[in-house]
Order: structure tokens, then C-alpha cells, then sequence
């Protein structure tokens, strides 16, 4: 099998690690049921307590970039990517979740923290503008996904990074679009 393969293989199981529902489990609290019913940091951060939901939060980002980390040792440049996407895809559809999975916010800043961090400075400055003119957090990140194409094509004119930017942008919208249009 190609080391691409592998790549994307192990970024999606990686991905898609429900550590919400984890820590839910430690409380005898079922995330799936419990808050918005989201598996993600948010619903974490409401339902568990501020340290549960930090921890969760923390730990999101942190494999969204070892995807990308280990991405790469397997197949370079391109397995770095395809590894990050493949992340945050397993995030959306987790598959120890039987395809449910949270918004992959958290996912995505650790796959640009680790692909470009300039970029995600950008898309945060983008999210609290949005946020400052709505003052709705998930109208903000359906703005803030928007802007990471662009954010990364200003930075480095790279076509490869701006359509892994745009691949991360429509995967964020599956969860975000609803969002902009209310």
C-alpha cells in the first residue's frame, strides 16, 4: 500500500478519537445525549466543567497536528496534508462513533498550526471580527473557515496549501453552513 495511504489511513482513525466522549465517560456523562449532543470541546467545555473542556480542547488541536507531524514522516509533503485533512474528516465522520463526530474547529487549528501558523493568525483575526460584528461564536467559525484559503494563498501563493485550505474550508462548511444562511 502507498505510504499515502497509510498517511490518510492514520489520520482519519486519528481523527476521529472522540476524547469529549471519553472524558463525558470519566463524569458518567453521555455527550452524545447531553448539551448541543455535539462530541466536541464546546459541548465539553459546557456540559464536563472548564477543565474537562480545556483538556478536551487541548487535545483536539494536539492530533490534529500530529496528523500532520506523522503525515509527513510517512509521506512527506503530501501525506502531511492528506494526513491533516484525513484528521479532520475523521473528526467530522469519526469512526468510532459510527460516523457522528463534532464541528472540527479544534482539528483545524492544529492541522494549520502545524501546516502554517501564520495562516491561522490571519482566520483569527477573521473569527473575532465576525464574532465582533455578530456576536454569535459558530456564525464566527463558519466565517473564520471561509477566510482560510485566502488567508493562505496571501501567505505563501502556494496552490498547493491554498486547495488543501479550500478542502479544510469545505469540510468545515458540511458542519458551519447552516450558520450563515440563519
Amino acid at each position: 500500500m502507498s505510504p499515502l495511504v497509510y498517511a490518510a489511513l492514520l489520520g482519519y482513525a486519528l481523527g476521529g478519537l472522540p476524547f469529549s466522549v471519553w472524558f463525558g465517560w470519566l463524569q458518567r456523562k453521555n455527550l452524545l445525549q447531553e448539551g448541543s449532543g455535539n462530541p466536541g470541546a464546546i459541548n465539553a467545555f459546557r456540559v464536563l466543567g472548564p477543565v474537562s473542556g480545556v483538556m478536551v480542547l487541548v487535545l483536539d488541536v494536539f492530533k490534529g497536528a500530529a496528523t500532520v507531524f506523522y503525515g509527513s514522516i510517512l509521506a512527506g509533503f503530501w501525506g502531511g496534508l492528506l494526513g491533516g485533512l484525513a484528521a479532520i474528516f475523521g473528526h467530522l465522520c469519526s469512526p468510532w462513533l459510527l460516523c457522528r463526530g463534532g464541528k472540527g474547529i479544534a482539528v483545524s487549528l492544529g492541522v494549520w498550526l502545524a501546516i502554517n501558523p501564520f495562516a491561522v493568525l490571519v482566520v483569527a483575526f477573521a473569527w473575532l471580527g465576525a464574532w465582533l460584528a455578530s456576536r454569535d461564536a459558530y456564525k464566527s467559525f463558519a466565517v473564520a473557515a471561509l477566510t482560510i484559503a485566502p488567508a493562505v494563498w496571501a501567505l505563501t501563493r502556494s496552490s498547493d496549501l491554498t486547495l488543501a485550505g479550500l478542502l479544510t474550508s469545505a469540510l468545515l462548511m458540511l458542519r458551519h453552513w447552516r450558520y450563515l444562511v440563519s
